[in-house]
């Protein structure tokens, strides 16, 4: 056990995190689907599938096309279509039912991702200890304070909430959802593209090769095996006095 950085091998780091992404992901989508059948989204969801069969029927279109599809079309008929259209989204029930399923869509997403990560990644990890998810149990990583102290519950909060959840997690994922609801410009495809740049920009230029959610909450992984983690900084500063004074009493034989 030492007391220098021992940070965990990117092998090992990629490991555990892929195994914790795949628990993540059976678990946000197991939640997601209590809140639907708890919210009737999927009644929403068959409502406005009718309401689109319904106009496509009366004007004889289909919705679901390209836009390589509408420009092929003949003039006649792209009026055709944007009268259907036209009427679809002038029919208040119809925007009513569209607009619950956005917001359903959002919401359900939100608290089923929301609800795994505060699982795995913080009621987890202070229950093992010294921050560990179920991956990083399995394969020897760590987390600690930078300056090689044990991780407090406010800490991973932070890192788990704000870093990993807000940041990493659910831009991402409400940019993916507008772009399914064509409703996205290219501000948001800017963001996703800064937040891409922000965690390489940081795993090369930190000396820890931290992601964001490490940076914002000051942690770093290590290896379990080798890593010496202190309780409180006094403790790390006594160790360090022994060290030292057995380091001098080697030295005067």
């Amino acid at each position: 056990m030492v007391t220098d950085l021992q940070k965990a091998s990117l092998w090992k780091r990629f490991s555990a995190a892929l195994f914790d992404f795949i628990l993540l992901v059976i678990l946000s989508v197991g939640v997601a689907a209590l809140l639907s059948v708890l919210l009737g989204y999927n009644t929403h969801i068959q409502n406005l599938e009718d309401a689109y069969s319904r106009y496509e029927e009366q004007y004889g279109v289909e919705f679901r096309i390209s836009q390589s599809e509408f420009d092929a079309m003949p003039q006649e008929q792209q009026e055709q279509y944007n009268a259907a259209y036209d009427a679809l989204v002038s029919d208040d029930e119809v925007t009513y039912t569209y607009n619950m399923v956005l917001n359903l869509t959002l919401l359900i997403t939100t608290f089923g991702i929301l609800g795994a990560v505060l699982l795995l990644e913080f009621v987890v990890p202070l229950l093992l200890k010294n921050g560990q998810t179920l991956g990083k149990k399995i394969f020897g990583v760590a987390l600690m304070h930078a300056e090689g102290l044990k991780v407090k519950p406010v800490q991973m909060f932070i890192r788990t909430v704000l870093g990993k959840f807000a940041i990493e997690i659910m831009i991402p994922v409400y940019i993916l959802i507008m772009i399914f609801f064509n409703s996205i410009g290219i501000i948001s495809m800017a963001v996703l593209g800064g937040i891409v740049v922000a965690e390489l920009l940081t795993v090369v230029m930190s000396r820890t090769n931290n992601l964001i959610h490490d940076s914002i909450a000051a942690t770093v992984a290590v290896d379990m095996a080798s890593q010496r983690i202190f309780e409180t900084p006094e403790e790390k500063i006594e160790y360090i006095k022994r060290l030292h004074a057995e380091e001098v009493s080697r030295q005067e034989y």
